[in-house]
């Protein structure tokens, strides 16, 4: 899993990586002012099953997409790397992290049954395990208590955090994924760039969690 709330603030007021051996970086991104264009960017799509490797071999689970310009047209422009944002989720009832069901006091409710948390995704090829085709995965950031195949994430994309590199150890790549959650957090807490659906925010996530005629069960 990501570095908790608690260690990533023991990070918040340095530049300074877990990683020696990778370069310093940023731990805020953006402006105090919020997203600037062409953020925020949209993308939605039923969760797929990926390789594994997130949960397996990382300790990160990651919630898989696939990458279609039909559906996201922009994807094809934007640069291979790390991005971050907020991701909504409309889990059944059957879930134990669904709103009504969950004891969790964790998540971020609305009013609706969608349930929003932050989220750092990759869009690339993971050059570490030399991937052919290009790959959209989403790391979210809360501890579920069960997968969630085939569930509607939507996701809005508030910023670029760094692209994407090569490692020469698999804990290089832990480390900077962790690094990743830390800069989402910082970046994330701010007025500006928490949701105003939330009530801790300005930023627009109405369309996180708008109700579509489908979801309704009306006729399109």
């Amino acid at each position: 899993m990501c570095l908790s709330p608690a260690e990533s603030e023991m990070l918040s007021g340095s530049s300074i990586q877990p990683n020696s051996s990778l370069q310093p970086r940023p731990l805020i991104i953006g402006p105090s002012t919020g997203p600037k264009a062409p953020y925020p960017l949209q993308m939605e799509g039923r969760v797929i099953r990926g390789f594994g490797r997130g949960s397996s071999e990382l300790g990160i689970p990651t919630a898989n997409l696939p990458v279609d310009e039909n559906l996201t047209p922009w994807i094809g422009d934007i640069t291979s790397g790390v991005y971050f944002g907020w991701a909504s989720l409309r889990l059944p009832s059957s879930h134990p992290n669904h709103p009504t069901t969950s004891s969790d006091t964790t998540t971020t409710t609305t009013t609706t049954e969608f349930s929003v948390y932050p989220m750092v995704m990759s869009i690339g090829y993971n050059k570490f395990y030399n991937n052919k085709d290009r790959s959209a995965e989403v790391h979210v950031l809360h501890e579920f208590g069960a997968a969630f195949y085939g569930i509607e994430i939507r996701l809005l994309i508030t910023g670029f955090i760094r692209e994407e590199r090569d490692y020469d150890e698999v804990q290089e790549l832990i480390d900077d994924i962790k690094l990743d959650c830390v800069v989402t957090r910082n970046s994330l807490d701010r007025e500006a760039w928490a949701l105003r659906e939330t009530g801790k925010g300005t930023l627009d996530g109405s369309w996180l969690v708008r109700e579509t005629a489908e979801q309704n069960g009306d006729v399109v």
